[in-house]
């Protein structure tokens, strides 16, 4: 089956697990991205720039409007800062947001707490929260300029397990390492959210480890992080169709 012929059920499976990235400078391109992809794309990633450039009330607006919105902008910080953040971030109405797991045990637990008590008290709906692990721009030789001395894959477990044991929903991850999560994690419900995707058309920029679309649902990837492949397109709708194509060969 063409991805034009598929139900709308069907199409809804494939599409939830991509997650397009909105990594421009500000809320009217941001806003041109979502209309050029409406009808087909409902989940977008707001990081560091846009949440900069056009702030918490943008992000609050798309909420409001039925757009799904991963916040990535990964807290770090001491447990009572990150736990604060992530409260207000959570009363944006973000569908999922994320913190480093590197801020440790007590770090994640408060914040996770906090969130879900708070959103008990407010009547609302709980994000998904997760833990990153290693940045998929980062190789050995990055880890070892900030001094850890081990491979990438063991790094990547360890956190992952770190934020399995402090109760979080799942973790950003390279698809390289889905695997050995998954043996490692006795968990079904642990989410696995990959940046770093690399459809065959594009380039990898500043990424070092990548995976096609359709290799990484293969390996076991929840949902699949793309930015610039679709916001550098010539025609955006064409690209995402063209990944949507991959990675809907996976379930025929």
């Amino acid at each position: 089956m063409t991805y034009s012929s598929k139900t709308k059920q069907q199409v809804s499976q494939i599409t939830e697990k991509l997650i397009v990235a909105l990594d421009v400078e500000s809320a009217e391109m941001a806003h041109t991205v979502i209309d050029e992809l409406q009808g087909v794309i409902g989940t977008y990633k707001i990081g560091l720039q846009l949440f900069t450039s056009a702030g918490p009330g943008f992000v609050r607006e798309l909420a409001e409007s039925g757009v799904k919105i991963f916040l990535d902008l990964k807290f770090h910080d001491i447990p009572s800062t990150v736990a604060k953040a992530a409260v207000e971030a959570a009363r944006l109405g973000v569908w999922m947001l994320n913190m480093h797991a590197l801020g440790g045990s007590e770090m994640m637990k408060t914040a996770a707490g906090d969130v879900r008590e708070a959103c008990v008290k407010d009547n609302l709906a709980v994000p998904k929260i997760i833990g990153v692990t290693v940045l998929t721009s980062s190789n050995e030789r990055a880890l070892n300029e900030i001094g850890i001395e081990r491979k990438v894959e063991d790094q990547v477990l360890d956190l992952a397990r770190l934020t399995a044991k402090c109760g979080l929903d799942g973790v950003v991850a390279s698809a390289l390492e889905i695997a050995p999560i998954r043996n490692a994690i006795g968990r079904s419900d642990f989410l696995i959210v990959s940046p770093g995707i690399r459809p065959d058309f594009a380039t990898n920029n500043d990424q070092k480890r990548v995976m096609t679309p359709e290799a990484a649902l293969k390996a076991g990837s929840d949902y699949l992080v793309i930015g610039r492949p679709v916001i550098d397109a010539p025609n955006r709708l064409s690209a995402v169709e063209s990944i949507l194509a991959d990675m809907e060969a996976v379930s025929e």
